[in-house]
């Protein structure tokens, strides 16, 4: 079976065991604080463990794209070099949401390895929780037992709390896991070893494949476990490793999923998979690495420089870097391997293919970039070579490796491998030092001590009012202390609200709530697992009490304002530049609007002309809002409701519609365009490859940029004493200022020739050197440089020291003939800077020339007579 078939495989058996199919979620996060991207199977069920949303369907199966580059589960640096690792992987899951537990769970594993798809049952072991003193918890007999049905007891082996207990955080659903292993080596070597002495032993081919989660626990903030009401089941089967055991190889990169790739990167760098460890560690990292960028562009994440933006361009710079260090690769290659990828991952998720120009188009113009970092690097790491070898010493400073690492983005490996070729190491202890302090800083920042949730009262569903009310009477159902950077807040949760929480771009609402004379500020509403959360910094004194609770209104209309403009801006790009345009990434703000789009290439000033004009020729005609909030996700496509880029949708959707502009939409909008104002774009810049930003304004912000501008054409005129026409005036000074500039540059090449001719006039002879010192009246340091130049090739055995006033600040210029630099011993850099003392200041330059400035004018004479010196002592 390939890779296709065995993961049809696997959802049609689980459908026919009455499970939903759904869709694998966006493998990038948003609206969850604690990840950056899904790294497990489980995160899109989140809100239905912590009981924040109900469960659509009781049992469910899906294959879900995950990435673990970050955090507690990292894997990248094991990738490459092992033969089952990946940052991106799929996890292939069934769920069962308070229907089925632990002996269904394990009956439909074992019927599916062994009836189904004919895994020899005697490779098979399973591995059941030992139970915790900690925790107070038991052996779990009942996954033991069920195991006795299809294992020998010698085949169920007991695992620690560290492998068989899954805990989705520090606090939160948790229970005992049962993981089945298999043992792939050869008959041979399973006669010497017993393959359950080498389970979750790092064996490369004893390995996990499938973990069974039986959630059945809620971990409290002080560490104790609660009995949930409702128990679950949560599993996860590594799709690759699967193939590897279907397929009968030995590693996952040998498997039809990664081999397709490497043979097409076997092409591109004329290097044979199979021959060489470096070479093939370097071809299964590339191989690893195309699919997590790939996918990640897909979902919406570009590469950036911060979050989970750096972490996708890290991933690609590792690959780019493996490929120029191990393949020789120095030019863009990765680029060339997304149609291989798409070719045979496209059919699962058609993503890839809707996306395919836009994941070329940002890989290739990263590549270009970070090769040019890498030769950056390389040159400075010559540098730093060069210095270590001059001071005899074979140990490069550690901080020296840390700053190209991050500062230039070079990696230390490459570091130590050039560094190698020139019998030099680098200091790791100093380099590894470093890096714990970066890494301390962002722990630091991104710290977050959360309490224990008090529930007031138990409430089902949490209602948003604020499409129709921005005041209403509301309840508190649940509040926590946080701590985040050393600062306290309160976390509130009511059991309705009319404040919009920070999502789809929109920022969250600001306001308060009351009672009883004591108000409490609302600084701003997240949204977190499906919860509003609405922050404060003080809690009310009773929260029981029922509270009126008051949005902002200001400050919502302000957003609602930037955010239907943004729809009207969207509308109006692909009016104007073409249907490829889509949004990929929006920020709604009180003061402005932000919108990223896909589009290849600048946008023209009349192409923005435009845009602005649609927009407001929309906003005039006052389009009132046509707002569906319940409409099945496939009328409002048909309908042709764009769908933003990167969010999940359910199957029922909102729409928002003004005029010909339809979009599906959660956030908060104007009744009518007209509210809007006026609408004006102040930048247009690119933000990656393909992808460019608009900014804009709108309303009061709008208003108080015309008024700027008026005020700016009142002053140019009362200065210009009231032109008829400010621009004939405007141009006529440029012309009148470009004629005397030109002929001020004439009178300084007649002034400077003369002050040059009489320098030569003046010329001494002391010793044998032609000696020049004078101070001069030339106001351009620029024209001395040029002047000294010229005397250099015209006088020989010329010592030139000139002084001259500029800006109210000494300037001073050594200028000597290159024999007298090595005949003589003179050297213009240690002269000026002997002599910039005179002039209270610094200098210094190469040996025949250096220049020196400095905050005392008065002392030019004698700077100029000391370096005359260095000349009579000779």
């Amino acid at each position: 079976m390939n890779g296709n078939q065995i993961r049809e495989t696997f959802i049609n058996y689980f459908k026919s065991e009455n499970h939903q199919f759904v869709h694998s979620a966006s493998m990038v996060l948003k609206n969850d604080p604690t990840l950056m991207f899904t790294n497990a199977g489980m995160n899109q069920f989140k809100d239905i463990f912590l009981n924040n949303t109900p469960a659509k369907y009781k049992r469910i199966v899906n294959s879900q794209k995950c990435l673990r580059v970050s955090g507690k589960h990292n894997d990248l640096e094991e990738v490459g070099h092992d033969t089952y690792h990946h940052t991106m992987f799929e996890m292939l899951g069934n769920w069962s949401f308070g229907d089925y537990f632990k002996e269904e769970a394990i009956d439909m594993a074992w019927e599916l390895l062994i009836n189904v798809f004919k895994i020899p049952h005697d490779r098979l072991y399973a591995t059941i929780f030992e139970g915790s003193k900690e925790d107070n918890l038991e052996l779990d007999k009942e996954a033991y037992d069920f195991w006795k049905k299809y294992l020998p007891e010698n085949k169920i082996i007991h695992g620690s709390k560290k492998d068989n207990f899954w805990e989705m955080g520090n606090t939160g659903p948790c229970g005992p896991c049962s993981e089945i292993h298999i043992d792939i080596r050869d008959d041979k070597e399973r006669k010497k070893t017993d393959g359950k002495n080498l389970v979750n032993k790092d064996h490369p081919e004893v390995i996990e494949i499938w973990n069974l989660v039986f959630i059945q626990y809620n971990r409290k903030a002080n560490g104790i476990l609660e009995t949930l009401p409702m128990k679950h089941i949560d599993t996860g089967l590594g799709f690759e490793r699967l193939c590897m055991v279907i397929q009968n190889k030995k590693s996952n990169y040998d498997t039809d999923i990664f081999q397709p790739l490497i043979n097409e990167l076997s092409k591109i760098s004329n290097k044979k998979y199979g021959i060489d460890n470096e070479t093939d560690i370097a071809m299964r990292v590339i191989a690893d690495h195309l699919r997590a960028i790939s996918f990640s562009i897909a979902d919406g994440q570009l590469p950036s420089n911060n979050k989970a933006g750096y972490v996708i361009r890290r991933i690609l710079r590792r690959a780019v870097r493996y490929g120029y260090t191990f393949l020789d690769l120095k030019n863009p290659f990765i680029n060339k391997l997304v149609p291989v990828l798409i070719n045979n991952m496209a059919d699962a998720y058609p993503e890839l293919n809707s996306q395919k120009e836009l994941i070329i188009k940002v890989i290739t113009e990263e590549e270009i970039s970070f090769l040019r970092t890498l030769d950056t690097g390389i040159k400075l790491l010559d540098q730093i070579i060069d210095k270590t070898k001059k001071d005899n010493y074979k140990i490069v400073n550690g901080k020296l490796a840390f700053e190209l690492y991050d500062t230039y983005g070079f990696p230390l490996d490459l570091t130590q491998l050039i560094l190698k070729e020139h019998d030099l190491i680098v200091n790791k202890r100093e380099f590894d030092n470093e890096m714990e302090k970066q890494k301390n800083r962002s722990r630091n920042a991104a710290i977050i001590d959360a309490h224990d949730w008090t529930i007031i009262f138990d409430d089902d569903i949490e209602e948003f009012v604020g499409y129709d009310y921005l005041e209403s009477k509301i309840k508190i159902t649940k509040y926590r202390k946080i701590k985040s950077k050393g600062n306290e807040f309160y976390q509130l949760v009511f059991n309705l609200t009319p404040f919009y929480a920070e999502s789809g771009g929109q920022v969250g609402d600001t306001g308060y709530i009351e009672y009883d004379n004591e108000k409490i500020s609302i600084i701003d509403t997240i949204k977190e697992n499906n919860l509003h959360i609405h922050l404060s910094k003080t809690l009310p004194s009773d929260p029981t009490a029922t509270f009126n609770a008051v949005v902002n209104k200001s400050n919502r209309n302000l957003i609602v304002n930037n955010h239907t403009a943004t729809h009207l801006l969207h509308y109006a790009l692909k009016k104007v530049l073409g249907d490829h345009v889509e949004q990929k990434g929006s920020l709604v703000h009180p003061d402005y609007l932000r919108f990223d789009f896909s589009h290849f290439q600048k946008i023209t000033s009349d192409e923005l002309n435009k845009i602005e004009k649609i927009v407001n020729k929309n906003i005039r005609e006052n389009l009132t809002l046509e707002e569906n909030r319940s409409i099945p996700i496939d009328k409002a496509i048909k309908m042709g409701a764009v769908a933003l880029f990167g969010e999940k949708y359910g199957d029922t959707v909102r729409t928002i519609k003004f005029g010909d502009s339809i979009e599906l939409c959660g956030g908060t909008h104007a009744k009518a365009t007209g509210q809007i104002g006026y609408f004006k774009i102040i930048s247009e810049s690119a933000i990656a490859a393909g992808i460019r930003r608009i900014e804009a304004i709108t309303a009061d912000k709008s208003e108080e940029l015309i008024n700027n501008y008026s005020d700016i054409l009142k002053n140019i005129k009362f200065l210009l004493k009231s032109p008829k026409d400010i621009e004939i005036s405007i141009e006529n000074l440029i012309k009148e200022n470009a004629s005397l500039n030109k002929t001020i540059e004439l009178y300084n090449k007649e002034k400077i020739k003369s002050i040059k001719n009489e320098l030569k006039n003046n010329i001494e002879d002391i010793n044998g050197i032609n000696l020049i010192y004078k101070k001069i009246d030339i106001n351009s340091a620029e024209s001395i440089k040029d002047m000294a130049f010229q005397l250099k090739s015209e006088v020989k055995n010329l010592f030139l020291i000139i002084g001259a006033e500029i800006n109210n600040k000494a300037h001073l210029s050594i200028m000597i003939s290159d024999n007298l630099t090595k005949e003589k011993n003179l050297n213009a850099n240690s002269i000026i800077r002997q002599i910039a003392v005179e002039i209270n200041g610094g200098g210094g330059g190469q040996p025949f020339f250096a220049t020196a400035g400095g905050k005392n004018p008065k002392g030019i004479q004698k700077a100029i007579d000391k370096a005359k010196e260095f000349v009579c002592n000779i």
